[in-house]
């Protein structure tokens, strides 16, 4: 039987505020510990996909039962990559730049999933996505701007910016590669078993280049990271991905465009991060832009 409307609302409003807690707990991290280096920004995100590994141990017990072929572990594997390396960038950007910017950017990955696709796959967008992909960067050029305007505020907004934008393009990379890998035959929980796992191990000595290692900071930071793992990771996309069964995916993605909405929202009022009206402004076209390419899609 079919959940009710209220029902798919509910879970997906649970989503989206979820994930959107992301940036809230990384930032409450990061002052946790007083400063913005990079190691710890890795520490987080090694962190965060360590635990979600460790939830899935059981899964590699029953993962050779499933016979793929080995393309498919491969895809997933380099999935796995792209997914370290965008949340290295993208929390590695809210030491830099406001939570505004930074979760507006890392939104526009179905603008990268079309480019990216068009590139390694042939799949040509279609026009209104190329419209959309236009309005998008109108947007995002306007937040751009706006910050450095604005620069004294934040370490280096436009270095932020930059992380942000890239890591949207990384997680881009890592949802055409894990399509990839389901459509060769593995399955879903196999495939976050071998992409969290891979993320994880990928950036576990990262920190260490550093002369940083994973005991050092205060009791408040591991309840922070624990927070992630709960929040954005199991239940927020584990609400996107139950939606996923009985809504159109444009309905869930264009639900997700909600997110960097929310966690501005979060921001303001836990922070008093209040944007500048130009990033307001720009987010909000930046955000139809996408929401017309996913449309075009």
């Amino acid at each position: 039987m079919p959940p009710s409307n209220a029902k798919i609302i509910f879970i997906l409003t649970i989503g989206v505020v979820s994930v959107s807690a992301s940036a809230i707990f990384i930032r409450l991290a990061i002052e946790a510990v007083g400063n913005a280096m990079i190691a710890f920004s890795l520490f987080l995100a090694t962190s965060r996909l360590i635990l979600a590994s460790v939830v899935l141990i059981p899964n590699w017990l029953t993962l050779s039962r499933q016979k793929v072929p080995i393309q498919a572990y491969y895809y997933a594997v380099g999935a796995g990559f792209c997914l370290a390396l965008h949340f290295a960038t993208w929390i590695t950007s809210l030491s830099y730049t406001s939570i505004a910017a930074s979760t507006t950017l890392v939104t526009t990955n179905p603008l990268w999933v079309s480019l990216l696709g068009w590139w390694w796959f042939r799949e040509k967008p279609t026009k209104l996505t190329f419209i959309g992909i236009f309005v998008a960067l109108t947007g995002g050029l306007l937040i751009v701007l706006a910050d450095q305007d604005v620069s004294s505020s934040y370490p280096n907004p436009l270095l932020g910016n930059s992380l942000a934008l890239i890591g949207s393009i990384l997680v881009s990379g890592y949802i055409l590669l894990g399509r990839e890998a389901q459509r060769k035959g593995l399955n879903i929980k196999n495939y976050i078993t071998v992409a969290y796992t891979t993320a994880g191990l990928a950036l576990l000595p990262s920190i260490f280049l550093f002369d940083q290692g994973y005991a050092s900071y205060p009791l408040s930071v591991y309840v922070y990271v624990l927070m992630m793992a709960i929040f954005p990771q199991l239940i927020g996309h584990t609400s996107f991905n139950w939606a996923l069964g009985w809504v159109a995916p444009t309905i869930v993605t264009m639900v997700i465009l909600l997110e960097p909405i929310a966690a501005s929202l979060l921001g303001v009022f836990i922070f008093g991060e209040i944007p500048p009206q130009e990033v307001i402004y720009g987010g909000l076209i930046l955000l139809i832009g996408v929401g017309i390419a996913i449309l075009g899609g």
